[in-house]
């Protein structure tokens, strides 16, 4: 019944920016928690940002902070991570998940996944 299907990943080059997008089909995005996770091979899953519901607040990670803003957009249920500044570390499959409770953190249970998106950064 619940789906979510990222978008908007590509090749760009070092300083370029990207926009994903991560769009629900079941559920109203606007009363989850949402967040934008990431993987590069060999590592391990890591939290980019998160978005929660119904308070107008998001969180980052150190490592993209002031670089990368997640937002929501109402009218086509979805929730956008809009990337700049991207640096050759920033490679990776980038997923979006819902969360049970409308949290972030502590207590999260990130129950709905999507398929990925796959970010290369390269010159």
């Amino acid at each position: 019944q619940f789906q979510l299907v990222e978008s908007g990943g590509g090749l760009v080059q070092p300083g370029g920016s990207l926009r994903l997008s991560c769009t629900a089909s079941g559920f109203t995005l606007d009363y989850y928690a949402i967040g934008w996770f990431r993987q590069a091979p060999g590592k391990e899953r890591e939290m980019v940002s998160c978005s929660i519901s119904n308070r107008g607040s998001a969180t980052y990670a150190d490592s993209v902070k002031d670089r990368f803003t997640i937002s929501r957009d109402t009218a086509k249920n979805t929730v956008d991570l809009q990337m700049n500044s991207l640096k050759p570390e920033d490679t990776a499959v980038y997923y979006c998940a819902s969360e049970h409770w409308g949290l972030c953190h502590i207590g999260a249970e990130w129950i709905n996944w999507g398929q990925g998106t796959q970010v290369t950064v390269s010159s």
